[in-house]
């Protein structure tokens, strides 16, 4: 078993890793101060996945906070934010240091908690306040002992999330932490007690940027998305998505969808939107974190107007006609409940209101002006791609390999349409501006809108390339209008 363990934690045991020897520095002030330290949560949890670890917290026992803190400062610059929580963080460093907390609830909001740090608290006791039996296994990094009171480590190797105590139900939040650990983790499968639980829990007094931020990790982080979010139909969640569980049994003309029913279609979409990001986020430019999630959020909400579309036609088959603009309310309803940034669900929105027209025009044959028609109305034209391509790949017979798939081919001849037309990203910028019409003598006023567009009309179908192109244009229009 020593063997086991040592092979287990050979992440936390050594190496070269320069933030592992600092926590063994830290860890070693604190032994010298008459405490002892032990890492806790992921980075324990990813050692005994052989994963690597990125980010390292440190639990401190047996030292008050003030000397502590007084400790650390003599030896490192610190950033006390979290502070007031017993939290301290080494700055220019993946590495937290905490005491541990006991915390009572005050009332039933999700800020209503006394908390307060308490260094004399046995490790058990602390690691009963955790949410999964999984992060709550500990290790010391100076004696390379593992502390696992609670069974994470066989529930890890068994493939179970389990909750640790009947604490977990004291932080709601702790369900959507659950849906995204399923889906980071889809090997683990949670245990019926976890679901009975989460199942009496609610998420009404939880604030939209505490919920986001779970769903950004579902999405972001998630291997498997489809796995959280069967999650949440099994413990009764979905009842605050009504959008997502009125998806569930809806039908589909299994020519087109032999996949099954639209929540199915769904699940399939999301997980693709997974594969298509290949890894997952961490510490990435914010640009391209909105551009993963906005794909992955389309993909969730992309047919979110076929409950009320669905219908059999006098064919005797399952249509859903304008599916895509009636689910863009509801796509954006979902997005200004979670997030709240108008941008957002504006770009997410258009995704599902256009996700049908790339096909439409490679199999029409359409001319340039559509394509750049759609990069206007699109905004984002490689996202469109993006969800379309989730879409298609949700289409797959099971068993069958969806990259495979023969609509596939279509998706990429739009992406090269696009990157022939220069419209990959965007729509084209007009060449013709205001400015063109005050050169001519013209004042700003009602007039020119119209003109603009006019002018802006006639770039999208190809008449004009270029300033020279354009000024010509807009002479031309400007005297026949005078006429």
């Amino acid at each position: 078993m020593q063997r086991d363990v040592d092979e287990t934690f050979a992440a936390l045991r050594g190496g070269g890793d320069p933030e592992l020897a600092l926590v063994r520095e830290v860890a070693a002030l604190v032994r010298s101060l008459g405490g002892r330290a032990w890492l806790v949560g992921g980075c324990v949890r990813d050692a005994l996945l052989g994963r690597p670890c990125h980010d390292f917290d440190l639990e401190v026992y047996g030292v008050p906070a003030a000397r502590l803190e007084a400790a650390l400062a003599a030896r490192w610059p610190l950033d006390k934010v979290g502070a007031s929580f017993g939290v301290v963080k080494l700055k220019h460093h993946d590495v937290d240091i905490a005491l541990p907390r006991r915390e009572n609830r005050l009332g039933a909001g999700h800020r209503d908690f006394s908390v307060s740090a308490d260094p004399d608290l046995s490790p058990a006791e602390a690691a009963a306040r955790r949410d999964f039996t999984v992060n709550a296994v500990m290790f010391d990094p100076l004696a390379c002992e593992p502390l696992d009171p609670h069974g994470g480590v066989a529930d890890l190797r068994a493939g179970v999330l389990r909750h640790v105590s009947e604490h977990f139900s004291e932080d709601p939040l702790r369900v959507l932490r659950g849906m995204q650990f399923l889906a980071r983790f889809p090997f683990l499968s949670a245990a019926p007690e976890l679901v009975a639980l989460c199942a009496s829990m609610t998420q009404d007094a939880l604030p939209r940027e505490r919920l986001a931020g779970e769903w950004e990790k579902l999405f972001l982080q998630g291997a498997k998305p489809s796995r959280g979010l069967e999650f949440l139909r099994a413990c009764g969640w979905l009842r605050f998505y009504p959008e997502l569980a009125a998806l569930v049994g809806v039908p589909q003309d299994p020519v087109f969808h032999p996949e099954g029913d639209v929540w199915t279609h769904t699940l399939l979409a999301v997980d693709a939107a997974a594969r298509l990001g290949a890894t997952p986020l961490r510490g990435c430019a914010p640009a391209a974190r909105e551009d993963r999630l906005a794909v992955a959020v389309a993909a969730l909400c992309h047919d979110l107007g076929k409950p009320a579309a669905t219908a059999r036609g006098e064919d005797g088959r399952i249509h859903a006609y304008d599916h895509e603009n009636l689910g863009v309310p509801l796509a954006r309803g979902f997005c200004l409940r979670l997030w709240n940034q108008e941008k957002f669900a504006d770009l997410v929105s258009r995704l599902v209101a256009f996700h049908m027209r790339p096909v439409q025009l490679v199999l029409s044959g359409a001319g340039d002006k559509a394509y750049r028609r759609l990069a206007v109305d699109a905004g984002r034209p490689d996202l469109l791609a993006d969800v379309v391509e989730c879409d298609v790949r949700a289409t797959a017979a099971p068993g069958s390999d969806p990259a495979a798939h023969e609509s596939l081919a279509i998706v990429r001849a739009y992406r090269e349409k696009c990157a022939a037309l220069a419209i990959e990203r965007e729509a084209p910028k007009p060449i013709v501006l205001g400015r063109d019409l005050i050169a001519r003598g013209m004042k700003p006023g009602p007039d020119f809108g119209p003109i603009l567009e006019a002018c802006y009309e006639a770039q999208l179908a190809g008449g004009i390339e270029d300033p020279a192109t354009g000024a010509a244009f807009l002479d031309a229009f400007l005297a026949a209008r005078a006429r």
